[in-house]
């Protein structure tokens, strides 16, 4: 997760971009009844010139205020970005119930500490009106079970499984990372009179597994970290959708093939998530 941090850091500072100095000189020409006075004053301004933008949210709504004339006009747009950040829950669906099967008990969760987070950080797409506007985009997503028994996943094999420890953790989380690939359609309406607008989003998402991880901690232990893909499905499908007001709004995400492959016992568990999202 570090690393990816990094990245997006990166990305952050490259909008920096570079100063530009413009060096601008002023003649003045006074004329008084016995002599002629000419003075020249030399203004030196620095410009900050960007070659990478970079925003937080859909940048074009903030300055649609200011380009009136244009806001109906549709065209393509492309950019590094900062949006659609995704704070909610995470819900394990076993074979269309909410309630885990026997086989599948040793993933049994806390609910409120069982999160999903992400965000994403490239944007293409086309606006066609001023209320309809559809783009694809890409970022991270990272889903986070936070296990109730005292359980280690373990890495390789054959299919997913665990062992019982004699351990009593403090903390035993079971971890994927995504990249995400989201195609959505949004209906906007048009501003108030505040600036602001209602959203509303929907499409399908793709995305490619970049790892699993178990993060555990005990007295015994200490903190242990053990990275794996831990059978989770490398390319999962499903279904995304936003309904927001300005720049907040609620998301909801649902995955259509399962969590995990390779691995009969969990066949049907799915994951779904929901909670608030920001940026527009």
């Amino acid at each position: 997760m570090k690393r990816l941090l990094l990245t997006t850091l990166i990305a952050a500072v490259a909008s920096i971009g570079f100063a530009q100095t413009v060096t601008t000189t002023t003649t003045t020409t006074i004329v008084t009844k016995n002599d002629t006075i000419i003075r020249s004053d030399t203004t030196v301004t620095v410009k900050k010139k960007q070659f990478i933008k970079f925003s937080f949210g859909d940048r074009k709504a903030k300055v649609d205020s200011t380009r009136k004339a244009n806001a109906g006009k549709p065209g393509f747009n492309f950019g590094i970005t900062f949006s659609r950040v995704d704070i909610g829950l995470a819900t394990l669906i076993d074979n269309g119930s909410f309630t885990l099967s026997p086989k599948n008990d040793f993933l049994r969760y806390r609910s409120w500490k069982t999160s999903n987070f992400g965000f994403d950080f490239v944007q293409f797409g086309y606006r066609f009106n001023n209320n309809f506007k559809m783009y694809v985009s890409g970022g991270f997503d990272w889903t986070h079970i936070r296990l109730r028994e005292n359980v280690t996943i373990q890495k390789g094999g054959s299919s997913l499984t665990y062992i019982n420890d004699n351990v009593e953790f403090s903390k035993n989380r079971f971890s994927s990372t995504y990249f995400r690939i989201p195609l959505s359609f949004e209906f906007r309406s048009s501003e108030n009179s505040k600036g602001k607008r209602f959203r509303f989003i929907a499409g399908p998402e793709a995305s490619f597994l970049l790892g699993g991880k178990v993060k555990q901690i005990s007295a015994e232990r200490g903190k242990q970290k053990i990275e794996d893909d831990y059978h989770f499905t490398r390319f999962r499908y499903g279904a995304v959708t936003r309904i927001g007001y300005g720049g907040a709004g609620i998301f909801a995400k649902y995955y259509f093939n399962d969590m995990f492959e390779n691995s009969p016992a969990q066949e049907g568990l799915k994951n779904f998530s929901f909670g608030f999202t920001f940026g527009f």
